[in-house]
């Protein structure tokens, strides 16, 4: 029985196996991914993101309860941050949800970045997919610790919280520009701390200076203390509304075109990229247009040309993928 079928009918060990293939980028995975694709698209996807120290594996921990109690299974994907000299990655974040452990409505997973930006690892999408086609109905992406560009969680995750703590400093400043924009819910964190209402209120203040139109999603600014739950309940309420917004709206149907054309890009990126590379390695044609280029022969936006419309880019082309 092959990888997919194990997983369609719930096995754990054989989604490990697959998730293991697909962040090592084993070519065996597409062809499962290619059977589970048509059994995705059910699950509600949450990201939970914001700067380190926030307490987002806590908080993450406490959606995974607050959803049990539904009787919703729940998968999360846990991105560490990966070493840049050895590109291990301690994948701690596990170790604060460790009490679903034994749950088994509960799969959690720790992914490294490897060298990946935007605060994801490049194998979320397909480790997500893997999940929805298990059937886990909530599956809670939890990224890096993030600064303000790494915004990749937004494509990905149905709804995004932006968790942030109070005595940041300047509250408007800690959360502006890209992470501001990604954000459905904001989530103050830590709110017995003195200062809760004054991040709470410059949030309000910055929601409301950004006017949102009547047909768009107002962003709430919730307050929570995750070490005790309180705050939770309400939080899984606002997401549930938003979810129930974006059905509505029809802006659901969207997301998800927008997401599939972003994945095919970068599938065809990929493919070209290897393509044009084993072309490059097999007649080592690189050598000579490395050193033509040296020489100030040749510029370097000609080779790459040269090298897309011919071989694996020129077939491509024909194929009507590229654009020669």
């Amino acid at each position: 029985m092959r990888l997919a079928e194990k997983i369609i009918q719930g096995d754990i060990r054989a989604a490990a196996r697959l998730i293991t293939q697909i962040d090592n980028h084993d070519p065996a995975a597409v062809t499962e991914l290619q059977r589970l694709y048509p059994l995705t698209g059910r699950a509600e996807i949450v990201g939970v993101t914001g700067p380190p120290g926030a307490g987002k594996s806590t908080l993450t921990d406490k959606l995974i309860g607050a959803y049990r109690q539904q009787g919703k299974k729940v998968a999360v994907v846990a991105v560490d941050p990966s070493s840049s000299f050895t590109s291990g990655a301690v994948l701690g974040d596990r170790i604060r949800m460790n009490r679903h452990a034994t749950d088994p409505g509960v799969f959690i997973r720790s992914l490294g970045t490897r060298g990946h930006l935007g605060g994801l690892s490049r194998s979320t999408g397909e480790v997500v997919n893997v999940f929805d086609a298990m059937g886990y109905e909530v599956i809670i992406i939890e990224t890096v610790g993030v600064g303000q560009d790494e915004v990749e969680i937004a494509g990905t995750a149905h709804t995004t919280l932006v968790v942030t703590v109070p005595g940041l400093g300047d509250d408007i400043q800690a959360i502006k520009a890209g992470v501001f924009e990604i954000a459905d819910i904001f989530v103050v964190n830590k709110a017995d701390r003195p200062e809760a209402e004054k991040a709470v209120r410059d949030l309000t203040t910055l929601v409301g200076m950004n006017h949102p139109g009547e047909d768009e999603w107002w962003q709430p600014v919730l307050k929570t203390v995750a070490s005790t739950s309180e705050g939770v309940d309400q939080l899984v309420e606002a997401i549930g509304r938003h979810y129930a917004f974006l059905l509505d709206s029809g802006k659901l149907q969207q997301f998800e075109e927008q997401k599939s054309q972003r994945h095919l890009c970068e599938l065809l990126q990929e493919e070209l990229y290897r393509q044009v590379r084993t072309r490059i390695r097999e007649e080592q044609a690189l050598n000579g247009q490395v050193r033509a280029i040296a020489r100030r022969e040749l510029d370097p936006y000609t080779a790459a040309r040269q090298i897309l419309t011919t071989g694996a880019g020129l077939a491509l082309a024909k194929a009507g993928q590229i654009d020669p």
